[in-house]
């Protein structure tokens, strides 16, 4: 089991997964960026307890989950998503809006975004792996877009001034974060005074055992990371968001469940 500890660096162990999903898509061999079957930390006692299908056989991570939105991206794009849910499907987007997209990965989010919010409009991605960046500027290019921009950063300390961003979305990616009050001070910082953030995340049950938080591999498979239902509405409300809402959508985790997550800036 490769245990978390004081000493760990988080963000590196995370860029380090990522990264080499990046290259996997690159070479047209995808796979899950949340679900540990390809994990360097494999022969985990919970592994067993993390898939990227249900007891069903449906996908609970990924590009399955886009349906329509799909259309609305290049392929590639798509297919490329490590996410837990469709974060552009619950944002409400509209012409003109500038939207940030947190972890943006391979840029379907932002793509998606960016055909909303018209030309008129923006659509930000921000990520810290510079292989993903580079898929999001292929994808970008293919796609034809001139109302997006990728920015190399860290969602803890987003590089954009405050109040200057309507939405802010994110695909199963704040749970990754060491600091994730921090993250959420960010958004509504850079977030414009009634503003929206509208995010998929993976929400943790308030019974996770000691041993899925503790696992590395699950932590960079987007589970041991996650905060409780309590613990995101405490956060959100600290950094003075309002009209919090938090509404799971299916299970990805004997412990855990992916969920839409949205407030809003007074």
């Amino acid at each position: 089991m490769a245990e978390l500890s004081e000493s760990t660096d988080i963000r590196e162990i995370v860029r380090e997964r990522y990264a080499a999903a990046a290259n996997r898509i690159a070479e047209g061999t995808s796979g899950c960026g949340c679900c540990s079957a390809d994990s360097p930390f494999s022969g985990s006692t919970v592994d067993q307890d993390l898939r990227s299908t249900d007891a069903e056989g449906n996908e609970v991570y990924g590009a399955a989950l886009y349906g329509d939105e799909a259309a609305a991206a290049p392929t590639a794009s798509v297919q490329a998503s490590l996410g837990c849910g469709v974060p552009t499907a619950v944002a409400d987007l509209h012409e003109g809006e500038t939207v940030l997209d947190l972890g943006s990965g391979a840029g379907a989010d932002v793509l998606i975004s960016a055909r909303r919010v018209g030309p008129t409009g923006r659509a930000i991605g921000l990520d810290m792996t510079d292989e993903m960046l580079a898929l999001a500027h292929r994808n970008a290019a293919e796609a034809g877009a001139d109302n997006v921009e990728f920015v190399k950063g860290h969602i803890e300390d987003i590089p954009l001034d405050d109040n200057t961003v309507d939405v802010v979305i994110s695909n199963c990616v704040i749970n990754l974060s060491a600091d994730k009050p921090r993250v959420i001070r960010e958004v509504a910082r850079v977030l414009k005074p009634g503003g929206r953030f509208a995010v998929s995340d993976v929400v943790a049950d308030p019974d996770m055992d000691a041993a899925s938080r503790a696992d590395m591999v699950q932590w960079t498979g987007c589970v041991a990371g996650a905060l409780t239902e309590q613990e995101f509405v405490h956060a959100l409300a600290a950094a003075g968001l309002t009209d919090i809402e938090i509404r799971p959508t299916h299970r990805v985790h004997t412990h855990a469940a992916s969920a839409i997550v949205r407030a809003r800036k007074p």
